[in-house]
């Protein structure tokens, strides 16, 4: 079939990823190629100290990706969107989406909704449940991170905020939007391994620690236990729900898109990076490098012991996976490189944004290995890994450092991947995994070759990084939607993946210099040494 074929049969897939600043459609055929696209550019904001996005900015961006898809249809192919052969739909994990009887209604909530959300969205991003987070993680043995679900939900009962007895659902934004759109309240396993840790035995959260977070809260009186308000935990495969006329309607608002196709369980963007860098299978690993960062080992065998910088997640078919989990990565140097557009314009100069990324990225390859001694901290946010509740971004330099266009934007390129490289230190020097094939996909990696030899040098191991690498997690939703109804075969993820989604292309692998790695050593011993600058800029600085 021809791509417009394709469509017009019905038998195209489409996948749909919220992502930290775009929302982005992709539309694959048969044969897993993306045939068309339509993206929505959003931004979080700060309200009440903490990071959220309405639940308008939410909708209204879906509505818009959407429109912006039919659009690209209609351009390339001249016909119209009316069936899918299935439908996926990701998000960036974590966070907090409280719903109840009694919530606040908002403008494009229709009355059918009997379910409101309870409080604002609170996203991943977020870093004030550090008291829930210690103590769950003492409770469990078993590090709780920052932003995951279950942080946040005891976060609100340690301050007695008085929404949470109204809880009747508790999900991910991921769920959230699946559940809108289906009417089912499911979660693929990868999403809710970041809710509540999940037992990779069972497919399901882990009864222990449900058990263990029932009795803590029991003397609240809360008319609810966990497991009652949890999403249900679907795998890579099950069906989770058709789309209804409703769901239809809020995707197409034109009225074209005929509801009743099947949609996948809804996953997080750790899995679906996972999915997009053919890295389910166990010793293989990804890195995701946008606006946070974070890297994926699939374990052989659970940790000696847990550690504040590994989060422990799955696989969307429920394999264990050693996360490191970064909340900063390219928002920092991305605001550099628009400075230096904005000093091109001043000259007249036409800016190609592509250009000037990849005059500066290359241009920073030419600089001192170890960056000349300068030193960058992206924390637009605070840093978990590092211990900082909050950011404060810093480019530190001696009066005899190197300071040039190349090392200072090396510095920058390396603080890109600094804190994963910390992170990953635990995995590779303390618990000694092993590791066959690790790939980059994300905006780090699309200046060819640059973002791959400094992740390289940070982890010393090759990296690959394939053709499609910059269709991200979009393009990993819709594999997964169609593994869904396309796996003939019955082949389990590992081997649908490898045998007839990528078919064996691994992509093209960069190995470290020993020189690289010897300075991006040097770089993040100065880094780590430097934390305390970092430290005393986020205590004296409003």
């Amino acid at each position: 079939m021809t791509a417009k074929q394709t469509i017009e049969a019905g038998k195209a897939i489409l996948g749909i990823e919220f992502g930290s600043t775009r929302i982005k459609a992709v539309l694959i055929d048969q044969e897993n190629k993306p045939i068309a696209q339509g993206s929505h550019e959003w931004e979080n904001q700060l309200v009440d100290g903490l990071w959220t996005y309405s639940t308008e900015a939410i909708w209204y961006g879906l509505e818009d990706c959407y429109a912006n898809l039919r659009k690209n249809v209609k351009e390339q192919y001249d016909c119209e969107i009316e069936v899918l052969a299935s439908i996926g739909i990701s998000a960036m994990m974590h966070g907090y989406m409280a719903f109840g009887p009694n919530g606040i209604a908002t403008q494009r909530t229709l009355p059918s909704e009997n379910e409101k959300i309870l409080v604002p969205f609170r996203t991943w991003r977020n870093t004030n449940t550090g008291p829930a987070a210690a103590e769950l993680s003492k409770l469990f043995n078993f590090n709780i991170p920052l932003r995951w679900s279950i942080s946040h939900l005891y976060q609100c009962i340690l301050e007695d905020q008085p929404h949470v007895k109204d809880i009747t659902y508790l999900t991910t934004l991921a769920g959230y939007i699946h559940w809108r759109l289906t009417g089912e309240k499911v979660l693929g396993i990868g999403d809710a391994s970041g809710m509540l840790p999940i037992d990779s035995k069972t497919k399901n959260y882990d009864a222990t620690m449900v058990k263990k977070f029932n009795d803590l809260i029991a003397p609240k009186g809360y008319p609810w236990k966990i497991e009652d308000i949890l999403p249900k935990c679907l795998v890579a495969g099950e069906n989770a729900g058709y789309l209804t006329e409703h769901g239809a309607q809020r995707l197409d608002v034109t009225g074209h898109l005929k509801p009743g196709c099947p949609v996948c369980p809804p996953e997080g963007d750790a899995g679906t990076g996972m999915t997009a860098t053919n890295a389910v299978k166990q010793r293989t690993g990804n890195v995701s490098a946008g606006t946070s960062s974070f890297s994926m080992i699939v374990l052989e065998k659970e940790l000696s012991k847990p550690s504040e910088m590994i989060d422990m997640v799955t696989t969307p078919d429920g394999s264990p996976v050693a996360m490191v989990h970064c909340n900063n990565c390219t928002s920092d140097i991305n605001a550099w490189v628009k400075l230096f557009k904005e000093y091109q314009e001043l000259l007249g100069v036409p800016v190609d944004m592509n250009e000037i990324y990849g005059k500066l990225y290359n241009h920073a390859m030419s600089g001192d290995p170890d960056c000349g001694g300068i030193l960058s901290y992206n924390y637009i946010s605070g840093e978990p890994v590092t211990g900082l509740a909050e950011g404060r971004p810093l480019v530190v330099r001696s009066a005899n450092d190197k300071f040039n266009l190349a090392n200072f934007f090396r510095a920058n390129l390396y603080a890109t991947v600094a804190v994963l490289k910390l992170g990953n230190d635990v995995l590779f020097k303390e618990e000694k995994i092993k590791v066959d094939r690790i790939t980059g996909h994300g905006g780090l990696f699309k200046t060819k070759g640059v973002g791959q030899r400094v992740l390289a040098a940070a982890l010393g191991s090759p990296i690959s990084v394939m053709e499609t690498a910059g269709e991200g997690g979009a393009w990993g939703i819709a594999l997964l939607a169609g593994y869904m109804v396309n796996n003939s075969k019955g082949l389990n993820l590992a081997d649908y993946l490898e045998d007839v989604v990528f078919a064996g292309n691994t992509g093209v692998e960069i190995a470290p210099t020993q020189e690289d790695i010897d300075g991006f050593n040097k770089y993040i011993k100065n880094y780590e040494a430097g934390l305390a600058i970092e430290q005393a800029a986020v205590a004296n600085k409003n």
